[in-house]
């Protein structure tokens, strides 16, 4: 059955309509475009580190990819739905066999594939480097608390469930996390940091934070670990770098004068023996 034709009179009429149509579809996306408006953050955080940056930009290209090409592909099927609605039975005029454009729709989602594939390799990459430095953090977590141990200093700072302790860092530094856990499976997750770690009984994980911006930002225990789970918070507090030194040496001699009280507190509870005189009794 051959499809029916139409008058020139109708040819016509159909290219204006399509025209209004591209008319009206074109005016919102310049309007869009010509705004300058932001990319959307599409539910994750900015990040406050410089990998953490890098999985916000994955993501954005990510879905911004994806909804370029549902948008096209919709925009294809609304194209067959409306050109093709009152044909009846009639077979459109098929092109299976146009090898342009089988070698274009075949080729280019492999690009697209490899494209995602080599944006993924360099983000993951950035955020398992593990750069040598100073700046030593080991954190502990328990039931249902965690602990953030300064290597080669007395700073020791200890929460659990309603204390949420802070971990101290200096911004623009690359910092070196040891990861532990004392007793069960835990989860060391800062939302601002797009980061999230299991801390595993006799597992040490190691990465490194490198803070691009100063603050006090939110963390959570991620797994269900036991009653308090719920309660096991911490914080990240990102400080300058004068200001982190700062308080390295409040807290050494925080902790020389606990050491020292502690020393005298153990002296004086020492029992000194005396020795026993000779006696001075006549026989």
């Amino acid at each position: 059955m051959e499809p029916p034709t139409l008058s020139p009179q109708g040819a016509a009429e159909r290219t204006r309509r399509w025209r209004r149509v591209r008319r009206l579809a074109t005016l919102p996306l310049a309007a869009l475009v010509l705004s300058g408006c932001t990319v959307p953050t599409f539910g994750v955080q900015p990040g406050a580190t410089s990998s953490s940056k890098s999985v916000y930009d994955l993501w954005k290209g990510f879905t911004v990819g994806a909804l370029i090409i549902g948008i096209f592909v919709l925009a294809l099927i609304a194209y067959a739905v409306v050109r093709y609605r009152r044909q009846g039975d009639a077979i459109p005029r098929q092109v299976q066999y146009h090898l342009p454009l089988e070698w274009t729709y075949t080729i280019v989602p492999i690009l697209i594939v490899f494209g995602l594939f080599a944006a993924t390799l360099v983000v993951e990459n950035k955020e398992l480097a593990n750069p040598k430095t100073s700046v030593n953090i080991d954190v502990n977590a328990f039931q249902w608390g965690w602990k953030f141990t300064y290597p080669g200093t007395n700073a020791v700072v200890i929460g659990q469930t309603t204390q949420a302790p802070t971990m101290v860092m200096p911004v623009d530094t690359d910092v070196h996390i040891s990861l532990t856990s004392t007793d069960v499976i835990h989860g060391f997750y800062v939302r601002a940091f797009n980061f999230s770690r299991y801390a595993l009984p006799g597992v040490d994980n190691q990465f490194t934070f490198h803070a691009v911006k100063t603050g006090t930002f939110f963390g959570q225990c991620t797994q269900l670990c036991g009653l308090y789970h719920s309660l096991m918070f911490f914080n990240v507090k990102v400080v300058s770098k004068s200001a982190y030194q700062t308080w390295i040496a409040n807290q050494n001699n925080v902790g020389a004068a606990q050491a020292a009280a502690t020393a005298n507190q153990q002296q004086t509870n020492t029992v000194v023996p005396t020795k026993p005189t000779a006696s001075s009794g006549v026989n």
